[in-house]
C-alpha cells in the first residue's frame, strides 16, 4: 500500500481552497491525480495550477478510474448524497464539503452505506483545527478545567445580493438550508466537539437580511449531556465579520480568536481561575503536538487514520449530530417549543426540514 494517496477533486470551487491549504502542504501524503468539473475554463485553470494530469466534466469518469484512492466531494450541496453514495459503492475514499446531505433520513443511508464500504468518508469542519482550538481541546479532554458551565457562539458574518446570485444559492431545493447549513454550522459543530452534545434546544429562524428562501438569522438556547448551556446566534447582516466563541468553565474560560474564517488557528484567550490551575494547564501542554491550520491538519491526519486503521479526525457521526441541530432548530421554531436530541427515524423532521410549500 503506498503511503501516497492519489486524489480527485469535483468542483473546482472549495475545491481550490482544499487543495491549496490541504493537499499542496501535504504534497508527501497525496497526489492530486484528477479534477472534475462542469465548467471548461475553470477545469482547465484549476487543472494548470495544480499540474494535474487529468481532467474529466463526467462524475462517473472518476469511478472507473482503478489507480484514485479518494474523492474530494466539493459541489453543490444537493449533488452531495448520490456521489457520496456512488463513490463509497466504487470502493473509494471519500471526503466532503458540509453539508454532506439534506436530512437526517439521507443522513442514515449514507451512514449504512458506509459501513458496508470498503473506504472511508470524511466530512469537512475543517475549523476544528489549527493549534489555538486543539490546545484547547487537549485541556479539556484532560480534565482539568473543571465543570462545564456555559458557552456562547456567534457567527455575525456578512453577505449580500452577489453572493446570492449564484443560482443554487438561497434556495431551499439546492442549498438546504440557509445561515445554519453554510456558514454557523461550523461553529455549532466546535461547541459539540469541545463541550460535549445538546440534549434539548430551543431556536428561532428567521430571514431578515436578504430577499432569499432561506433563513439569514437563527438563535437558541441550548442544554447539554454534561448540564451546561449554550446560546447560538448566527446572521448574514454583520458589518464586521467575526467568528466568536467563549468557554466558561470552573478552573478557566477560553474564548477563540475572532477571525471569521478560521477561529481555530491562531491562539486562543486562556484565562486561569488561579495559578495553580494555570500551573496545571501548563504541565498538560507540555507534550502537545503542532496542529496545522484548517485543511492542512485535517487532510494530515485523515492520511494518518488511512495509513494505521485508527480513528478519522472527523466522522459521519459528527456530521449527524451537526444536521440533528439543523433539524431541531427548524423544528423548535414552527413549533415554539424544546426539540430533545438526538433525533430519530419517526420525527416530524427526520424525512426533511424543508418547507412542505418548497418541496
Amino acid at each position: 500500500m503506498s503511503d501516497v494517496k492519489t486524489v480527485a477533486i469535483v468542483g473546482c470551487g472549495i475545491g481550490r481552497s482544499h487543495a491549496l491549504e490541504g493537499f499542496v502542504p501535504n504534497a508527501d501524503k497525496f497526489k492530486i491525480l484528477a479534477v472534475c468539473d462542469i465548467n471548461p475554463e475553470r477545469l482547465d485553470a484549476f487543472a494548470t495550477e495544480f499540474s494535474v494530469p487529468r481532467k474529466t466534466a463526467s462524475f462517473d469518469d472518476l469511478l472507473a478510474m482503478d489507480d484514485l484512492d479518494i474523492i474530494d466531494i466539493c459541489t453543490p450541496p444537493m449533488l452531495h448524497k448520490e456521489q457520496i453514495l456512488k463513490a463509497l459503492a466504487a470502493g473509494k475514499h471519500v471526503i466532503c464539503e458540509k453539508p454532506l446531505v439534506g436530512s437526517l433520513a439521507d443522513m442514515d443511508e449514507v451512514l449504512a452505506a458506509e459501513s458496508a464500504a470498503k473506504g472511508r468518508l470524511m466530512p469537512i469542519f475543517q475549523y476544528r483545527f489549527g493549534d489555538g482550538i486543539q490546545r484547547v481541546k487537549a485541556l479539556i479532554d484532560s480534565g482539568v478545567c473543571g465543570k462545564p458551565y456555559v458557552a456562547t457562539a456567534e457567527t455575525l458574518w456578512h453577505r449580500d445580493a452577489v453572493y446570492y446570485s449564484v443560482p443554487w444559492r438561497g434556495k431551499w431545493s439546492t442549498e438546504l438550508g440557509g445561515v445554519l447549513m453554510g456558514h454557523s454550522i461550523h461553529i455549532h459543530d466546535i461547541i459539540v466537539y469541545l463541550m460535549g452534545p445538546i440534549s434539548r434546544l430551543f431556536g428561532r429562524v428567521a430571514t431578515r437580511v436578504n430577499t432569499i428562501e432561506v433563513e439569514d438569522c437563527i438563535s437558541a438556547s441550548c442544554a447539554l449531556e454534561s448540564g451546561a448551556l449554550a446560546s447560538l446566534t448566527a446572521t448574514l447582516g454583520s458589518q464586521e465579520e467575526i467568528s466568536r466563541i467563549r468557554l466558561a468553565f470552573e478552573h478557566v474560560t477560553f474564548e477563540s480568536d475572532h477571525a471569521p474564517y478560521q477561529p481555530g488557528t491562531k491562539p486562543w484567550r486562556i484565562i486561569p481561575a488561579s495559578p495553580e490551575a494555570a500551573a496545571r494547564f501548563d504541565a498538560v501542554l507540555v507534550d502537545y503536538r503542532p496542529m496545522g491550520p484548517r485543511y492542512t491538519g485535517q487532510f494530515a491526519l485523515f492520511h494518518e487514520a488511512l495509513m494505521t486503521g485508527g480513528p478519522l479526525p472527523v466522522t459521519s457521526a459528527d456530521a449527524r449530530r451537526a444536521l440533528e441541530i439543523v433539524t431541531a432548530f427548524y423544528q423548535s421554531s414552527e413549533t415554539h417549543e424544546d426539540v430533545v436530541l438526538p433525533i430519530k427515524a419517526g420525527h416530524p423532521k427526520y424525512q426533511s426540514w424543508v418547507p412542505a410549500a418548497f418541496r
